[in-house]
């Protein structure tokens, strides 16, 4: 990781294209970022774009732009993303599953620094930095006849490649201990006992840094504060290796999850003003293990549907208000920075700001 630190520092400065590749979960997108703030154009833009979730079909409007009128239902101007890039730095994730003929249009645009709106009959220049990154063999995906091997040269100027959690083995531990000061939502933090960090340390981590984020991030919220012992974490809350690296030791503590806990644990969900999540009922004696089921599904972005239904035109609303709040917050106030989080039109924005009566806020 300090080579990697130190090649970031080296690259920088150059306009080269970056070409990341790596399991999914080792950082990518970190490296794209750092590379970015470290370099002349931090202070433009940093555009992602995951190309694995963009619909072929819209996916050279979504790089490129349209112009009104180019298609059925383009009913105004629309800028895409190498134009919102322009004089920063455009990340083009999964850049695997990009489509053939789409990687033929995206080497041209590399090549002439210009973009071609759909619909318009006027090139428009674009200086951007493009960083791709993928989880893919892409040589091998040559040989397969999916990649092209001239885009492939072309990206794959200034390689950094990300190692997998399972060979860093020194740092599993202390990654650990960060996220269990960045997840502490009240007090101390969790600890780990000894069964629990060699368990950890044996463990191959298929998702890598983003599944053991995402692991300390749970213990966090369910035992805030405690210890963790690998003997009594119920098995339903770990992965599959690390259930079998329990079983090794002997399996489960029986004591059951004290009922109390489920209780807390909303608790603390209700505190972050979530009003999809505070809307949950609290847990009622004896049905401990089923709440604690529904808190680990709202950790991992589920819902859970009260017993008396829900009005879901309701819900939906206090979703979509709590999602521009929060990339209201994150743009500090910025209109445009917000569309551009949630992916909406300004003009649409500015309706949905005005209806639920944020503009003051």
């Amino acid at each position: 990781m300090r080579e990697i630190r130190k090649l970031i520092e080296t690259i920088a400065d150059s306009t080269a294209t970056v070409l990341v590749t790596g399991e999914s979960g080792t950082g990518k997108e970190l490296v794209a970022q750092a590379l970015h703030h470290q370099s002349p154009r931090a202070d433009a833009n940093f555009v992602p774009l995951n190309c694995a979730a963009i619909p072929k079909e819209l996916m050279e409007s979504e790089l490129f732009g349209h112009r009104k009128g180019a298609f059925t239902g383009a009913l105004a101007d629309r800028v895409g993303r190498f134009e919102l890039a322009h004089g920063g730095t455009l990340f083009l994730d999964e850049i695997g599953d990009l489509s053939l003929d789409m990687q033929v249009k995206l080497l041209r645009v590399l090549q002439e620094k210009t973009v071609d709106p759909v619909g318009s009959s006027r090139p428009v220049e674009v200086d951007v930095r493009v960083v791709a990154a993928t989880h893919r063999d892409l040589e091998a995906e040559i040989v397969a006849g999916r990649f092209r091997e001239d885009l492939y040269y072309r990206l794959n100027v200034l390689p950094v490649q990300t190692p997998p959690l399972r060979e860093r083995g020194d740092d599993i531990v202390l990654l650990a201990r960060h996220y269990a000061e960045k997840f502490a939502h009240r007090g101390a933090p969790v600890s780990f006992g000894s069964d629990f960090v060699e368990a950890i340390k044996r463990y191959d981590w298929p998702g890598n840094v983003r599944e053991l984020s995402n692991l300390i991030h749970r213990f966090s919220t369910l035992f805030p504060g405690q210890r963790l012992s690998l003997r009594t974490l119920p098995a339903g809350m770990l992965p599959k290796g690390l259930q079998k690296l329990q079983e090794e030791a002997g399996g489960a503590d029986p004591e059951p999850v004290p009922e109390e806990s489920a209780g807390d644990v909303l608790q603390m969900f209700a505190l972050q003003d979530e009003p999809a999540l505070a809307a949950v009922p609290a847990p009622t004696a004896g049905t401990a293990r089923n709440d604690v089921e529904d808190i680990i599904l709202l950790a991992q972005g589920g819902t859970v549907l009260p017993p008396e239904g829900v009005s879901l035109k309701e819900r939906m609303a206090q979703i979509e208000r709590a999602y521009i709040e929060q990339a209201l917050d994150r743009a500090e106030g910025n209109v445009s920075k917000t569309a551009r989080l949630l992916n909406l039109q300004r003009t649409t924005l500015i309706e949905k700001i005005d209806k639920y009566r944020l503009r003051s806020a």
